[in-house]
């Protein structure tokens, strides 16, 4: 059983795992099984180019953002498996948590962070109850997004980026993302509201 899944590698999913990965020296997180779907195909940042992100280098291709975001998990935070070449079919709720059907095996977790595209038909089954058209995308782009209120659609899932009905924009997708970890940290502080900062002065 995991104590959270996340499922999809674009912005929003890799922001999540990031901040949760960078909480593990904190003692309410130790021990936590974290895991992270990183499936990519489907992304929408593989056709991306930026010049317009904060922080990212002008003319960084959306593309390569993806592969260095996933080394960039391994190589700080390789206590959070993440979990290749396997896409989710299906989500259902159990006894503690959700079952996550994958094309290739069934996990148990505790709490579900869904992070994928906005594109419709939605892809997984098992949450099509929560499917509403997006409220920031104009209707020609048929957008779907999942109901929620602050990115929590019920007790233990969780949505993130676009698919939270946020615009279609780097920042605002990885801000999604963060803040979605943030509250995850804070509901297993026991309700103590959690950010998480590297700084300087830790190394001096």
């Amino acid at each position: 059983m995991y104590d959270v899944l996340l499922i999809g590698g674009g912005v929003s999913g890799m922001s999540c795992a990031l901040v949760l990965g960078s909480a593990q020296n904190k003692l309410f997180v130790q021990g936590r099984k974290i895991g992270i779907f990183t499936h990519q195909k489907a992304s929408s940042l593989q056709e991306a180019l930026f010049n317009n992100a904060y922080g990212i280098r002008p003319g960084t291709l959306g593309s390569d953002l993806l592969h260095q975001s996933v080394e960039h998990l391994h190589n700080l935070y390789p206590h959070i498996q993440q979990i290749a070449d396997e896409k989710v079919l299906n989500i259902t709720s159990i006894e503690g948590g959700y079952q996550v059907e994958t094309n290739k095996n069934y996990y148990e977790s505790k709490s579900i962070v869904v992070a994928i595209g906005a594109s419709s038909p939605f892809a997984i089954a098992g949450l099509e109850a929560y499917v509403i058209p997006h409220q920031k995308s104009v209707p020609e782009k048929n957008r779907i997004q999942l109901k929620n209120s602050d990115h929590k659609v019920a007790e233990g899932l969780y949505v993130a980026g676009t698919l939270a009905g946020w615009p279609s924009q780097l920042a605002i997708a990885s801000g999604s993302g963060a803040a979605v970890a943030t509250d995850l940290l804070t509901m297993w502080n026991g309700g103590v509201p959690v950010q998480v900062h590297d700084s300087i002065r830790m190394k001096e």
